[in-house]
C-alpha cells in the first residue's frame, strides 16, 4: 500500500510530541508487551479528544490511527490529521468505511502499528462501553494481535467540552498483553469476533479501572448510563490506585 498518511509523522514525532512530555508526566506500565516488530492492533479506551496524542508520546514505534471522517470537512484539520498518520473512516458505513478498513489492513501488513478505539466513538461519561467487534474482525484478516490499552487520567486532562487540556497533570498509560486471533475458529461465525473483542474490553477495563456497561457508545445511552454498575465485569479500581501501582 502505498503511503498516503503519516508524512509528517517524523515532523510531528520531533517536535509535538517532547512538547507533551513537557506539559505533563506520563506513568507508562507494560511498555514491553508492545510487539518489537510486526503488525499489532492497539486498542485503547477512549474518554478524552487528546487520547490519540498521548499514546504516540510514548510508544518506541509508528503507530497509524482511524479518526472520524468529519476532519476532512475542517480546513483546520483536513491536510493536518491524515499528515500525522490519521486514516478518515466514514462512521456512518458502506463503501468509505471498508476502504479505511482496508488501508489500516495495508498498514497492519506491513509490520506497523495501528491504533484503534474498539468503542467506536468518545464516552462522555467516562464508562467504558461495548466494543465493535471490526478490531477483531482486522486482527483475524491480517494475523496480528490487539494489544489493550488502558488510558488513566485523560478524561482530567481534558473533560468534555473543555476547549483546551489542563497541563501538569499525570496521564497513566497501561498496555497489556497481546491477544491473538484464534486463526482455526470458523472465520464466518460472528461469535468467534465477539468474543475476542469482549476478552479486549474485559482487559482495557481492568488497565483502566473504568467501570463496564454492555452497551454501545452513542450520546443517548452514553448519557443515560452515567453512574450505571454493571457486575459482570470486576469492580473498577480507582485513578490514583492505578497510577501508584498500589491495586492487586
Amino acid at each position: 500500500m502505498a503511503r498516503d498518511v503519516g508524512q509528517l509523522y517524523l515532523l510531528a514525532k520531533a517536535t509535538v510530541l517532547p512538547l507533551f512530555h513537557l506539559g505533563w508526566r506520563f506513568d507508562v506500565r507494560g511498555l514491553e508487551n508492545v510487539p518489537e516488530t510486526g503488525g499489532a492492533i492497539m486498542a485503547p479506551n477512549h474518554t478524552s479528544v487528546i487520547d490519540s496524542f498521548f499514546l504516540p508520546a510514548v510508544l518506541p514505534r509508528r503507530i497509524t490511527y482511524v479518526g472520524k471522517a468529519e476532519y476532512m470537512d475542517d480546513w483546520k484539520t483536513k491536510y493536518l490529521f491524515p499528515a500525522l498518520g490519521m486514516i478518515p473512516i466514514d462512521r456512518s458505513g458502506g463503501n468509505a468505511a471498508q476502504a479505511a478498513l482496508d488501508a489500516a489492513a495495508g498498514v497492519l501488513e506491513k509490520g506497523e502499528l495501528f491504533g484503534i478505539y474498539p468503542e467506536g466513538t468518545r464516552s462522555r461519561s467516562g464508562l467504558l462501553h461495548k466494543g465493535h467487534t471490526g478490531a477483531a474482525r482486522l486482527a483475524r484478516r491480517t494475523e496480528t494481535p490487539i494489544v489493550p490499552v488502558g488510558l488513566v487520567g485523560t478524561r482530567e486532562v481534558q473533560p468534555p467540552d473543555a476547549p483546551v487540556p489542563r497541563p501538569f497533570m499525570t496521564v497513566g498509560i497501561n498496555i497489556g498483553k497481546p491477544i491473538h486471533p484464534d486463526l482455526e475458529a470458523d472465520p464466518d461465525d460472528p461469535r468467534v469476533y465477539r468474543r475476542m473483542i469482549d476478552n479486549v474490553m474485559f482487559e482495557i477495563s481492568q488497565l483502566s479501572g473504568q467501570q463496564y456497561v454492555h452497551e454501545y457508545a452513542t450520546k443517548k445511552t452514553d448519557a443515560a448510563t452515567d453512574g450505571h454498575d454493571d457486575s459482570a465485569i470486576p469492580p473498577r479500581r480507582s485513578s490514583a490506585e492505578l497510577l501508584s501501582g498500589s491495586a492487586a
